[in-house]
């Protein structure tokens, strides 16, 4: 199992980040949480906060942990490890997504979710 975070990064106007992957990526043009793969001996907040950097250029600070999801895709179990996190510092640019929305809770349901980000989309929502 690979085990995965990603970050629910929040905004001073309280509109939550969600990124959409890019062609050449895996589930293409699915919308995601930001984040990546935990590397050996790395904690998944140093991770989370290295991805961030590597893959949108910002900062990030983590508010909260929420309960991982566990998702068996065709070829990989991933196990989504997810954050609630503040935008501290930094100007987004995509280094591998496609594009980036700054949506309200109320406008999450909308975007077409990779699987294993659906149930952390829905309890982020029960809040």
């Amino acid at each position: 199992m690979l085990q995965v975070t990603c970050a629910l990064i929040i905004n001073a106007q309280n509109q939550i980040l969600a990124a959409q992957r890019g062609q050449a990526m895996s589930l293409p043009l699915k919308w995601e949480f930001p984040g990546g793969k935990i590397e050996p001996g790395e904690t998944a907040e140093d991770c989370l906060m290295r991805e961030i950097k590597e893959e949108l250029n910002i900062e990030i600070s983590i508010i909260q942990a929420l309960p991982s999801n566990t998702h068996t895709y065709p070829k990989i179990t991933i196990e989504l490890i997810p954050f609630i996190c503040e935008h501290t510092s930094g100007e987004i640019i995509l280094k591998e997504h496609a594009q980036y929305k700054w949506l309200h809770k109320n406008e999450l349901l909308a975007l077409d979710w990779a699987d294993a980000d659906v149930p952390i989309v829905k309890h982020y929502l029960n809040l």
